[in-house]
């Protein structure tokens, strides 16, 4: 073969030889589809995937939670709410006599306050001529016997009641017991005074109180006390 030709023919596949096809093929390389591939490799995806579990664990734990309160509500007994004061509080009906009488008027019944130092009436106020006697209502021992501010007043710690005991009082009173006084139902203690109040006329004002609380004091006495019809007599000690 001619040199020139030769020349040629070696010059002419240079250019397509195989060496330069590993440079060309270079752009598509192992290299470049691994880096290619790198944007969705499983190496990435938990942490693309970490806020979605943290939710979902989230999720879980505020529905746990929520499940337990409202278990928790459903076997908690509601509360009851406040009442005026000595409204919830449980009297026994220990009386077994009216203060003044067999069944007194009563002229102004009890009315609590709605807090402990509101207005108020503190008591029952029954309807008997001044001078009438004034028995205990239920068994007790006499704790006051005298005067506040100006007013007879006689107090009867009942036996039974309690601690603190359920306490009686009774004004205006002119005293015939004395502190320490045993006392049962019909006792006397003394005779109504006729002092100024805010009855009509002359009255016994009745009350009942356990510790600083006062409560209802014709809730002492039985239904049958209560009712008006044929009296049923008891012995009354002279």
């Amino acid at each position: 073969m001619p040199d020139e030709l030769r020349h040629k023919s070696r010059h002419g596949s240079r250019h397509e030889s195989p060496h330069e096809s590993p440079h060309e093929s270079r752009h598509e390389s192992p290299h470049e589809s691994r880096h290619e591939s790198r944007h969705e490799s499983p190496h990435e995806s938990p942490h693309r995937r970490r806020p979605a579990r943290r939710a979902r664990v989230w999720l879980a734990l505020l529905l746990c939670l929520t499940s337990t309160l409202l278990a928790t509500a459903g076997t908690t007994a509601p509360r009851a709410a406040p009442g005026p004061p000595g409204a919830d509080e449980s009297v026994p009906a220990v009386g077994r006599a009216w203060p003044v009488g067999l069944r007194p008027l009563v002229v102004r019944s009890w009315d609590p306050p709605p807090t402990p130092y509101a207005r108020g009436h503190r008591g029952v106020d029954l309807s008997a001529p001044a001078g009438s006697p004034v028995r205990a209502v239920a068994p007790g021992q006499v704790s006051f016997a005298g005067r506040v501010a100006g007013r007879g007043v006689v107090t009867v710690e009942l036996t039974g009641t309690g601690d603190p005991p359920l306490r009686t009082t009774y004004e205006p009173v002119r005293a015939s017991a004395q502190k320490g006084d045993e006392v049962t139902a019909g006792t006397l203690l003394g005779a109504l005074e006729a002092a100024p109040s805010h009855c009509p006329t002359a009255c016994l004002h009745w009350g009942l109180r356990r510790g600083d609380t006062y409560l209802d004091p014709l809730s002492l006495l039985p239904p049958w006390l209560l009712r008006r019809g044929p009296s049923r007599l008891l012995p009354v000690p002279g």
